[in-house]
């Protein structure tokens, strides 16, 4: 039997190229976006398109989405990558959108990893957008609340998408096998344990799964079975060691947070180095560190948040590898400094009670007074302002009625037990025995 024609032996393009659906028959997940009355449902049959941006993990069908939006709405679609893409580029789409817009037709601008845009780029978007020149469809991997600016995100509806789960990838699966030009032959086979580690190790990213089929159909032997170890060995390709989205993109972020947590700077620093040297995207590491400088350390070391804060504008600004320095520095002094979880309890704590209480009224001495009519209706009424007394401080009540409670308890650790014993000469009643 001679060995199955693959990508290496021809010219085709990649496998999931070659079995990306073109309507929703073929398309599995999302089901909240493209179910049965869903919002990408009702847009699709009316033929009508706004702009978009599609946020989700690679491999979940952002790219195709967009391609079925422009063919339902007959608009013309033109695709870019914010990696290889600049201003000119988007002028020359901006002036096909003018030319198509007086001839009655609209034009879709597809941006792939719209978030690798700067703001320059994005800023020349804007009016095009506004004007209906062009409909933006952006696909990002990022928060675009963090990535994309104001403006342009204000003009985007943002659409959601999830990562696909072992049912979805199971149909993908299958569909490869049905329709693609060289599986549909039935030359290669893939058995039921090893199709359940294909999909297992793919993390709910479709690209990556098909990627890695196809890898194996090109290690595959002249009996053309794509065996366990043949499959082990395409998952171990260079390539495929750190997913950035994947389970391992989990458990070494993961790994990198507690050993912060822990106070360990040395296996901090490690697992920093491990996702830099995978691609990780620093911004997603230094967003993670201001999350746990107040988290973890709070008021401990109340100068960790300002120095989180400031490298991820630094790490922002100056990109890689140089931003590998700022984020040693970073991870390192967190690391090291005092910790302590009281400010994330405390909020925990206050926003249970507010869920158990509901909104309640604020008191009114509490309120401003702005108006003669606020003024005439006692608000503001009996309020004693603390600079007017002794060390800025008169104990006074500023919770609701029915509602009084400790919910902020300072530890010892660092700058918090000056907090503590402050709030002991203060609120003797209720932090005295704290």
């Amino acid at each position: 039997m001679n060995k199955p024609q693959t990508l290496f032996d021809s010219h085709l393009p990649p496998l999931a190229e070659r079995i990306r659906p073109e309507s929703t028959d073929g398309f599995y997940g999302q089901e909240h976006l493209v179910g049965d009355g869903k919002i990408l449902s009702r847009l699709l049959e009316g033929g009508t398109s706004f702009s978009i941006i599609f946020w989700g993990p690679p491999g979940t069908g952002k790219t195709t989405l967009a391609r079925m939006v422009a063919a339902a709405s007959n608009a013309q679609i033109k695709e870019l990558s914010a990696v290889s893409s600049g201003v000119k580029d988007l002028r020359d789409v901006i002036k096909l959108g003018q030319s198509n817009r007086e001839m009655g037709r609209k034009t879709i601008l597809f941006i792939d990893e719209i978030h690798r845009f700067s703001k320059s780029q994005q800023d020349a978007l804007l009016h095009a957008v506004e004007d209906g020149t062009i409909t933006l469809i952006g696909a990002t991997t990022e928060n675009p609340s963090f990535e994309v600016i104001s403006p342009l995100l204000s003009r985007c509806k943002i659409l959601t998408l999830k990562p696909l789960n072992p049912e979805h990838l199971h149909h993908i699966l299958e569909y490869a096998f049905d329709q693609d030009v060289i599986l549909a032959k039935g030359e290669l086979s893939l058995g039921k344990t090893e199709k359940e580690l294909l999909i297992q190790s793919s993390g709910g990213d479709a690209r990556k799964m098909l990627n890695t089929l196809e890898v194996a159909m090109n290690l595959a032997g002249g009996d053309g079975r794509i065996t366990k170890d043949i499959l082990t060995e395409a998952l171990q390709s260079k390539t495929l060691i750190y997913d950035k989205q994947g389970e391992y993109h989990y458990d070494t972020i993961s790994a990198f947070i507690k050993s912060v947590r822990g106070s360990d700077p040395d296996a901090a620093v490690y697992w920093l180095a491990v996702m830099l040297e995978g691609g990780e995207k620093p911004e997603f590491i230094a967003r993670r560190l201001i999350i746990l400088a107040a988290e973890d350390i709070g008021n401990a070391d109340p100068s960790g948040l300002t120095l989180a804060t400031s490298g991820f504008q630094a790490v922002h600004m100056i990109g890689m590898p140089e931003a590998s320095l700022i984020l040693a520095q970073v991870t390192t002094y967190l690391a090291a400094a005092p910790k302590s979880n009281a400010s994330y309890k405390a909020i925990k704590s206050s926003m249970a009670t507010v869920k158990e209480t509901g909104t309640l009224s604020v008191p009114l001495h509490l309120r401003n007074a702005p108006t003669d009519l606020m003024k005439d209706m006692n608000y503001g009424k009996d309020y004693k302002y603390p600079h007017s007394h002794p060390d800025h401080f008169i104990p006074e009540n500023y919770f609701p009625d029915g509602v009084e409670d400790t919910f902020y308890h300072p530890t010892s650790q660092g700058r918090e037990e000056w907090i503590k014993n402050r709030l002991k000469s203060l609120w003797k009643d209720r932090y005295s025995d704290k």
